[in-house]
């Protein structure tokens, strides 16, 4: 600002995770000429009125951008708004009046921008990419060799992946919009301190060829560790079979995992789309879930599905649909289901509660006329998703917006689930055939969960019937699992086979042998120390038990080296030094 150069640098303490040490280069608001740039003791302000200007920081102007954006009343606005300035200053008439122009004006400029910088959408995005360059960080135009590549991230994108990223899991909600927009849209989702799905990146293309994947995961991890150098991510979570594993595993080193969410929720919506009586609606999407529960037994995949054609040839439309979309691909999703770990239903309950609030922002009924447009998507996407997210770490992390806050935890099926007691499920013991849920609102209501302890259970709730994973589904497995009888989760199970083929690979009294041991302690070591570190209540007692111990840079740097202290005598040393500091004196006299 005005030339002013105060400016610090900020280093993490691995060993304190909590605190932040910031290292001042030049702690004074000065220009280099050592004058005062800016704030009340700048005697050269621009304007009668710039030394009483109210400071506005980064946060207040986001958090007023993120309400205005998200449609709140003006007056709400500017109550938070000074609220945020009583912070730095104290309130007058006159910090008012100039903080109620500030919204006003801000709202103005808001309403009035608009997504067509051109009526070229091409021209557009080129005209928005040069405007942001911060927000990009990869910007391939279309050509006759090259597909058209836009990623986005925004600065508190790029530091919630570092934060959260950083040694855990990345998922990702890809081919968003494939039949409605003009180029597809591809999420990168972190989980947040309440394991919420949090969008951290953009990208915004039509091919998912491996050199083109590369390109930008290339260029995204290159961000990442450009702020942070030891940013390293644990795995991550994909839901397309058909896409490229290697680029994961290549560039960022780490495991592939698979999330069920996108086969079950495009299964249970045609079913329920497609299919008018809901007993026939609870067999059919049980028998889809046997057959993906047959891929770790010895059952024929082909004669399963000859079997469930014979079954419900009565069911036109929806075996229709099966037979064109799902029968040529079943055994590429089936087969990445049995070679690849598979998520868990809270991770997988994340990304659909993510990709559901994606759909209702994009596909209103007001903006059908622009979704074959770029330049409206990317403006979609940075400034009212962007907003909503923002504002919901901030009133979780900030204690604020209790309405916000509240609809932020409850936004997931997985934490809605953890709200019902478990005297509210009753098991059907006899047959283990369905279980029964109390509704908590009205205790006249019951839901009926069919086919309890699977993935694929079937609920008659109203977000059950839209395709989702309700809460009703997740609480019934919750309580399956601790009863006997009932199968394991999917995640659990593929969990379990990797653990037994690992045992059975070696030969016995092999080197192979020891290696697949080494293996299983490294992992079993890091599970501890992740429910060590997920049930303790204060991170400081975990990080204080660690073996790793700091020393000063002095003895790390002479980790190694010989010791040179007997190499010459004391008094021979002595003299040498004395000898050597009456050189400089006189040198400098000199």
């Amino acid at each position: 600002m005005r030339g002013c150069t105060c400016n610090f640098v900020v280093k993490r303490l691995y060993a304190r995770p909590s605190l932040a040490l910031l290292i001042y280069h030049q702690r004074r608001h000065v220009n280099k000429s050592g004058f005062v740039c800016h704030g009340p003791l700048d005697g050269d302000a621009i304007g009668p009125g710039a030394k009483t200007v109210p400071y506005i920081c980064n946060e207040i102007q986001q958090q007023t951008m993120s309400m205005i954006y998200l449609g709140v009343p003006e007056e709400n606005i500017l109550e938070k708004h000074i609220e945020g300035i009583e912070r730095y200053c104290a309130s007058n008439a006159k910090v008012n009046s100039l903080a109620s122009q500030y919204v006003h004006k801000l709202g103005m400029i808001i309403q009035r921008s608009t997504h067509e910088l051109d009526l070229d959408d091409q021209a557009s995005i080129r005209m928005w990419v040069e405007r942001n360059k911060k927000s990009i960080f990869i910007h391939q135009d279309t050509s006759e060799t090259d597909p058209f590549i836009l990623g986005i991230q925004t600065e508190w994108q790029l530091q919630q992946l570092i934060r959260f990223g950083h040694r855990s899991l990345i998922a990702i909600d890809s081919t968003f919009g494939i039949k409605r927009l003009k180029y597809p849209l591809c999420t990168l989702l972190v989980f947040d301190s309440r394991q919420h799905a949090l969008p951290v990146a953009w990208i915004i293309t039509r091919s998912f060829s491996k050199s083109d994947v590369s390109k930008w995961m290339t260029a995204l991890l290159g961000r990442a560790r450009s702020v942070e150098p030891g940013w390293k991510a644990s795995g991550f979570l994909i839901d397309d079979a058909a896409a490229e594993t290697d680029p994961f595993r290549d560039i960022f080193g780490c495991p592939v995992l698979f999330s069920l969410w996108r086969v079950r929720r495009s299964w249970l919506r045609n079913i329920v789309k497609k299919c008018n009586n809901i007993e026939v609606q609870r067999e059919l999407f049980k028998r889809l879930g046997n057959i993906v529960h047959g891929i770790w037994g010895a059952s024929d995949t082909a004669v399963a599905l000859e079997q469930l054609t014979q079954d419900f040839v009565d069911q036109t439309a929806f075996m229709e649909y099966f037979k064109s979309h799902w029968v040529p691909k079943i055994e590429m999703w089936l087969s990445t289901m049995r070679s690849l770990p598979l998520a868990s239903q809270e991770a997988s309950g994340a990304i659909e509660a993510y990709h559901v609030k994606l759909k209702v922002k994009l596909f209103d009924d007001s903006h059908l006329g622009a979704l074959q447009r770029v330049d409206w998507l990317v403006h979609k996407l940075t400034t009212e998703l962007h907003s909503g997210y923002w504002l919901d770490r901030y009133a979780d992390e900030c204690d604020s917006f209790q309405n916000v806050k509240e609809e932020y935890i409850a936004s997931t099926s997985w934490h809605r689930a953890l709200q019902i007691p478990d005297s509210a499920v009753t098991l059907d013991d006899k047959n283990r055939l369905f279980a029964k849920v109390s509704s908590q609102k009205d205790s006249s209501i019951v839901h009926l969960v069919w086919n309890p302890g699977s993935e694929f259970s079937f609920c008659d709730c109203v977000w059950s019937m839209q395709g989702n994973i309700c809460k009703h589904v997740i609480k019934v497995n919750m309580i399956c699992e601790s009863h006997q009888g009932y199968q394991p989760s999917m995640s659990f199970q593929s969990f379990k086979e990797l653990l037994v083929g690992l045992s059975k690979k070696p030969m016995e009294d092999s080197i192979s042998q020891d290696l697949s041991m080494a293996w299983t302690m490294q992992m079993l070591e890091q599970i501890r120390n992740l429910v060590e570190v997920t049930r303790a209540d204060d991170i400081g007692t975990v990080v204080n038990n660690l073996p790793l111990q700091w020393a000063s840079r002095k003895g790390r740097t002479g980790v190694g080296k010989p010791s040179t202290a007997l190499t010459l005598p004391s008094s021979k040393r002595s003299a040498s030094k004395q000898k050597t500091r009456k050189r400089r004196r006189l040198s400098r006299l000199t």
